[in-house]
């Protein structure tokens, strides 16, 4: 006999608490599951998918529901095909999302950095819950890559000059190191200028000397700028845009710095509850900046793995 093809989850939910419902729902989209005709919720046999559903499961009941996973192997009534086209509609409609905005970036003069990072992650998330390679995959990365290669050469540009300029400055900005602070110090001295200096001073009265270029404050020479935070202008100003697992560090960072909720990262309140633990009232900025550098670093390295 043929294995099972599919994994089933049957559940189902009390009346309360009412949020319970929208959280699970959210959780069968985040990892791509369908629903095959009010029954229950279906993904392709694999490891992943236990693992998947078998959090879910435990979701379900710590929150007063009932739930179990089951292999499934349709005889009657419906095809496997039937369900795979249902796989491919789910991810051909979240493609058809991605090829509107691409085409709308590629009739930019030029087309923000950021925005084209963000674009390949959003399409890289759709790729690992395309389990059956869904028609609209292909021409979405082929506008994605068309971006990115356009992109390349003034990322080059912008790296050569922007970075040149910033190395070999001592950095100045407020003292007491919080968030948006502590991104820049880490990302200057990771990615710009890792001999740099740092001084920290009062918010008001400073008077710049020569060499200094100040950050994240009044007058500084990179900070806010519209709606994006400082490590936002500063990923720019260096030509750093197309660091992908630098790009959602500053879109965490962003949401903390001007709490707006506009990139709604999972990691968002993680990295602001660690931070704060690193700001003890008594921590001079140096340590500051040499705790909250070890736990950026560990946060990029694992965007970079793939996690972004």
């Amino acid at each position: 006999m043929a294995p099972c093809r599919w994994l089933m989850l049957l559940y189902q939910l009390p009346s309360q608490p009412a949020y319970l419902r929208t959280k699970v729902w959210r959780r069968l989209q985040s990892i791509g599951a369908v629903p095959v005709r009010g029954s229950g919720y279906v993904l392709p046999t694999g490891d992943e998918a236990r693992e998947d559903f078998h959090w879910l499961v435990a979701e379900i009941v710590k929150g007063g529901g009932e739930a179990a996973v089951c292999e499934a192997r349709l005889i009657d009534g419906m095809a496997d095909a039937e369900i795979e086209a249902q796989f491919n509609a789910a991810r051909d409609e979240a493609y058809a999302m991605l090829i509107d905005e691409a085409r709308a970036l590629l009739e930019q003069d030029a087309a923000p950095a950021a925005a084209v990072a963000r674009l390949r992650r959003r399409f890289d998330a759709q790729v690992a819950l395309d389990f059956f390679a869904a028609r609209r995959r292909e021409p979405a990365e082929r506008l994605i890559r068309q971006l990115e290669e356009r992109l390349a050469p003034r990322a080059a540009a912008q790296g050569d000059d922007g970075r040149d300029e910033l190395i070999g400055r001592v950095w100045v900005t407020r003292e007491r190191l919080f968030v948006d602070r502590l991104a820049c110090a880490w990302a200057v001295k990771r990615f710009i200028d890792p001999g740099a200096r740092f001084k920290f001073v009062p918010a008001q009265g400073y008077r710049p000397e020569p060499g200094e270029l100040r950050f994240d404050m009044f007058e500084g020479e990179i900070g806010h700028e519209g709606d994006r935070c400082s490590l936002e202008v500063l990923v720019d100003r260096a030509g750093l845009g197309g660091d992908a697992a630098l790009a959602a560090i500053a879109e965490i960072v962003h949401d903390i710095d001007l709490k707006d909720e506009k990139f709604g990262r999972p990691e968002t309140a993680g990295l602001f509850q660690l931070l704060k633990g690193v700001c003890a009232p008594d921590r001079p900025d140096e340590q500051r900046v040499a705790r909250a550098g070890a736990i950026f670093n560990d946060l990029y390295d694992g965007f970079a793995r793939g996690a972004a």
